[in-house]
């Protein structure tokens, strides 16, 4: 296999930061090459200079043998190499045509040639197994179906190697499936891949070869018949995970929080009753859409719930607003980090204040010396890596962005955490440590209730289990009884246990 791509010796530093050292790799033609590390391995870096949009310090860049400077995303493009970034470029309001061609539509008589990119929009979408009308606004598809049409995008700059960002992070299982399809037809076609992902299930159906990166150099590589999920992960963090999940079941305490007849706006016809326990870590599981998110929104009062009853520690709670959550001693971590969980322009230090600020006020001033000695506190706590305190959040990797917004609640002391996929997006060592959080805060007798869709990750961390189906409560087990088959079960309405 000839190689499409030849990279050597790639250096790349920041104000305090060495992103990049001496990094080398190629990339066949019609090779899928995935590119693993941890959050700030360099990764994100490292596919920015080959698409162009920073510059390398050192090192030399070959595409089809002959040396190349990629100065800018036009250079990039005109060399074959796509990104396609994790959060997705398209314009909402306009169609998929217009999309596919923005900025470079065909010309006919000094006006845009609509017929000319309706036909060419339906043979790319067709490529990549989309039957829909090129009129048809990308605001009214699916997340997986906006994928889809990025990548054709792609494919209409005549893009030879597409670099692929966590393209499954935001997809359904069934969307996942389609997008394999799509990357498995494109590599018998000719077209590399180079594919950055944190789930290694889908790193071993995908890749024929495996590039490895940590602390911005190369750890090592895998051909496609060495790759397994304990080779990889050993590489990215140069240690032995065997033991990756750190839970060690004990007794419950009190009950902490008691839900009965619950209504959520989102399923009004369904009742949801459950107890939560002091010291105890709590899974919830169900497919997209089973309203794990809209009942955690409910609990914390963004939604206030439509029926039923809320009781914290015996006393009923009128959880109208999230004011009234947090005064009763609740905290979320939200799915979403960078739209509901950061203020992506403020500093580290703002951000893990934001909660507690009216505490940490002195006359109506801020009292910065208590937010300086909080940010301390939660920075070694949490394990944050960052140059400063002062640091701009939207700078860091998603594992310390989530660490910063864990940190945020946890400077609350709250007595009942609700988690709402709290490892999403985020690289294995990172996850292992969340994880040892989670455990710690429940020995201090923490009630903790999450929400996870990464099964493995709801078995090894819950004493027990609650499966939502549609709305509703479909049953609970106790850690004795996990397994992914009985929570699929119940997950997909088969059958239905007692709650």
């Amino acid at each position: 296999m000839s190689n499409l791509l030849e990279v050597s010796g790639i250096g790349k530093s920041f104000p305090g930061v060495r992103a990049l050292h001496d990094v080398s790799f190629s990339v066949g033609a019609g090779e899928v090459v995935a590119v693993l590390g941890e959050n700030g391995a360099g990764k994100s870096t490292l596919m920015k200079i080959l698409a162009g949009v920073q510059m390398p310090d050192a090192g030399a860049i070959r595409v089809d043998g002959a040396p190349v400077q990629i100065r800018s995303v036009e250079e990039g493009l005109s060399l074959g190499i796509a990104l396609i970034h994790q959060e997705l470029n398209l314009a909402t309001n306009l169609s998929i045509g217009a999309n596919l061609f923005l900025g470079r539509e065909p010309v006919k008589r000094g006006l845009i040639d609509e017929r000319e990119i309706a036909a060419r929009s339906r043979v790319l979408l067709e490529r990549v197994g989309l039957d829909l009308d090129p009129a048809t606004l990308v605001g009214d598809l699916s997340i997986g179906r906006q994928q889809l049409v990025e990548i054709a995008k792609a494919l209409s700059t005549n893009a030879r190697l597409l670099i692929m960002d966590e393209p499954t992070s935001s997809l359904s299982q069934g969307e996942t499936e389609r997008l394999f399809g799509v990357v498995k037809d494109l590599r018998s076609k000719g077209v590399s891949i180079l594919y950055i992902s944190h789930r290694l299930g889908e790193v071993i159906e995908l890749a024929d070869r495996v590039v490895v990166l940590r602390d911005g150099e190369n750890a090592g590589g895998l051909d496609r018949g060495e790759i397994t999920h304990d080779r990889m992960v050993g590489l990215m963090v140069g240690r032995d995970l065997s033991q990756f999940y750190v839970h060690e079941p004990h007794p419950p305490g009190e009950v902490v929080l008691s839900v009965s007849g619950l209504r959520t706006p989102a399923h009004p016809g369904h009742e949801i009753d459950f107890e939560l326990r002091a010291g105890e870590i709590v899974g919830m599981a169900g497919l997209v859409g089973a309203g794990r998110t809209e009942l955690l929104q409910t609990l914390f009062g963004i939604t206030p719930a439509i029926g039923g009853m809320v009781r914290v520690q015996g006393e009923p709670c009128a959880l109208a607003n999230p004011r009234a959550a947090i005064a009763a001693g609740m905290a979320l971590v939200p799915e979403d980090r960078k739209q509901q969980g950061l203020i992506l322009e403020m500093a580290v230090a703002d951000n893990i204040s934001l909660a507690s600020i009216s505490r940490d006020q002195r006359a109506g001033f801020l009292n910065f010396a208590a937010e300086r000695r909080l940010t301390e506190e939660m920075t070694a706590r949490m394990r944050i890596k960052t140059p400063s305190s002062r640091q701009i959040v939207r700078f860091l990797s998603g594992g310390n962005q989530q660490k910063v917004v864990l940190g945020k609640w946890l400077a609350m002391k709250p007595r009942i955490l609700f988690l709402d996929e709290p490892t999403r997006g985020i690289d294995i060592g990172a996850k292992r440590e969340i994880y040892a959080l989670m455990e710690e805060l429940a020995k201090e007798g923490v009630a903790i209730l999450f929400v996870s869709s990464e099964l493995e990750e709801v078995i090894g961390m819950s004493d027990r289990v609650l499966v939502m189906h549609e709305g509703r409560l479909a049953g609970e087990l106790p850690r004795g009884e996990l397994g992914e088959e009985s929570i699929m079960r119940l997950a997909t309405g088969r059958t239905t246990a007692a709650a």
